[in-house]
């Protein structure tokens, strides 16, 4: 269990949470000079930069844009808490590794860009007055993080990220921060989970805390009322006539979780929480006993300018081309997100398959292209891979105990597209998966993404799984454009065959399949880049889709267009989105939108 908080922020009786969002200070370092220079006190020389957002897209030149090193923010806060509260500076994440300081103490590091960094700063803050934090944050891709990547150094010695996947390095404090205060004697972490019984339900949690007084336990209806409300700080909240969260019929009741001494509140924090539960049966997902066909994109969290900062109204534009096309699930590729989706998640009624960061684990900074080819690195049989495990384990840790309460995550995903036909593969992956398995209260599916060359025939990781993500192009990458589409769907058709003859009885999901696509061309007969081209390719693969009653789910790649390394196969970015990179649909959206309607 990790020590320290992942809770979200919440203002109530007992904690505040001020946001820090808005213009800091910021500042490159090229040469890695600050710490020696004194940057963790103030930033020389510094500009302005908003928080939430990457750094690359508000830049007009090219050095700042594709800037990789050392980079620096800074704020100033006043904080308002008692001489006895905690104090901690929460960050939504910071890409891709970063060092916390307080007026010029350094507090914590984190490596990781894509899940919390909580900092207790107690010691280190001035009450009542002006406080200086100062962050310095590094966006180098090497073969032992998360993802992965190399680093390209230029005959100037400028430094260029070379990642081992395909979208753009963003970078930078992208998710909000927040200044936390609670009393020493908090919540920690709850757990729940679910049974249900006819028109009841049982909802199973345990509160861990870091004292001795008594926790209360309630659950509150949509209205307010309290349904169901237990003391200890485990037990079981019986719900009579349960109304339970179903997938785009969403029901949200309030956990309330409180220490007491005596009548006094000593701490409280309150949560959403749905009731349903999540079962693999055969070939079959069931959601609350029943089978459902998953129906969406992947994603990414990309947008112009901001690049791939958290916007709330982003967001909701999402949901609704999401709702609008009849969608009901996406995937967090290749990457956990911020908080906030997962909120919203729950509030409309969609699942969510929740992958960490592990892309890229093939040796090619053109990954799409080696993917399918045949193409072996030997990934997994360098040095760097008892680090790479390391920092695995711990991002997988860190995921499943931040979203593990959210009734719309119904798996997490531990992988994207790696080598998977060694041994040395199997036993890297064997080591993830069983590190992961019992830190879910809910033992949610665990999956992973395969690309082409993860073959039935050859493939030493599928194994693992408790169900298989493929995720495939033929009529693309393979055997694509004009009358060769016919050839790619019977290589398709061939492969599906040998995966069936395996009998594994375990649901298949495509996770990727699609093509780039421009919403300008038009084309007949089709070729590729043209919307025509993109809505006959959908229509060859969801011939395929129907023939085989094992295929449970298909997630377009990708929900919208997004922001790639410069590259001769890729115009501006990957286009292979069912809607623009501002969210208007290409024509294959109004195929979508109909077969999905009834699928």
């Amino acid at each position: 269990m990790l020590e320290y908080s992942v809770l979200y922020p919440v203002n109530n009786c007992a904690r505040t949470a001020a946001s820090l969002d808005g213009m800091w200070k910021f500042s490159f370092d090229p040469e890695s000079k600050g710490v020696q220079d004194g940057w963790t006190e103030h930033l020389p020389n510094s500009i302005s930069m908003p928080v939430p957002a990457s750094f690359a897209d508000v830049f007009t030149d090219h050095a700042s844009r594709d800037y990789c090193g050392d980079f620096w923010y800074e704020k100033e806060f006043f904080l308002h808490a008692g001489e006895n509260d905690v104090v901690e500076l929460r960050f939504g994440s910071v890409a891709h590794r970063c060092t916390v300081y307080v007026n010029g103490t350094e507090i914590c590091s984190h490596e990781g860009g894509f899940l919390p960094v909580v900092c207790d700063i107690t010691k280190a803050a001035k009450r009542n007055a002006l406080n200086t934090v100062v962050v310095k944050v590094n966006n180098e891709l090497n073969e032992s993080t998360l993802p992965c990547g190399s680093v390209m150094t230029l005959t100037s010695g400028k430094k260029l990220a070379a990642p081992y996947f395909d979208f753009f390095n963003y970078s930078g404090i992208q998710r909000s921060v927040y200044v936390v205060t609670k009393p020493q004697e908090s919540i920690v972490d709850y757990d729940t989970s679910f049974a249900i019984n006819g028109k009841d339900a049982d909802v199973c949690y345990s509160v861990r805390t870091n004292g001795s007084h008594d926790v209360a336990v309630c659950l509150k209806d949509a209205e307010g009322n309290v349904v169901a409300q237990s003391e200890g700080a485990s037990g079981v909240l019986h719900v009579t006539d349960a109304k339970l969260w179903n997938v785009r019929n969403a029901y949200l009741y309030q956990l309330v979780m409180v220490i007491r001494d005596g009548d006094t509140v000593i701490d409280s924090y309150e949560a959403k929480l749905g009731i349903r539960t999540i079962r693999i049966d055969g070939t079959k997902i069931l959601v609350n006993d029943e089978p459902v066909y998953l129906k969406g994109f992947g994603k990414h969290e990309d947008f112009d300018i901001l690049g791939r900062g958290f916007n709330y109204s982003i967001a909701k534009r999402d949901y609704e081309c999401m709702k609008w096309i009849n969608a009901n699930c996406f995937r967090t590729s290749h990457y956990p997100y911020a908080d906030e989706w997962y909120q919203l998640a729950d509030e409309e009624g969609f699942l969510i398959i929740d992958e960490v960061p592990a892309v890229g684990m093939m040796r090619s900074t053109r990954n799409f292209v080696k993917a399918g080819t045949g193409g072996f690195t030997h990934f997994f049989e360098t040095d760097t891979v008892p680090e790479l495990l390391k920092n695995h384990k711990q991002q997988v840790e860190e995921m499943i105990t931040r979203d593990k309460n959210h009734p719309s995550v119904f798996s997490f995903s531990l992988f994207n597209e790696p080598e998977t036909t060694s041994k040395e593969a199997h036993d890297y992956f064997k080591a993830v998966f069983d590190h992961a398995r019992p830190l879910d209260p809910q033992k949610r599916p665990l999956t992973g993404a395969f690309e082409k060359n993860s073959q039935p025939e050859l493939c030493q990781v599928y194994p693992l799984c408790d169900f298989l993500c493929l995720n495939r192009y033929y009529g693309w990458y393979i055997s694509g454009g004009g009358t060769a589409i016919e050839e790619a769907e019977l290589k398709f058709r061939d492969e599906m065959d040998r995966w069936s003859k395996k009998n594994l009885n375990v649901p298949f999901v495509f996770t990727e399949f699609g093509t780039d696509t421009l919403d300008s061309m038009h084309k007949l007969p089709s070729i590729m880049w043209s919307q025509e081209y993109q809505e006959e390719y959908y229509e060859r693969n969801f011939n395929v889709f129907d023939s085989y009653d094992f295929i449970t789910g298909e997630l377009t790649w990708n929900f919208a267009d997004f922001q790639t390394t410069e590259g001769i196969m890729r115009v501006n970015g990957n286009k292979k989105g069912v809607f623009t990179r501002n969210r208007q649909p290409k024509a294959s959206a109004f195929l979508l939108k109909k077969r999905w309607e009834n699928k």
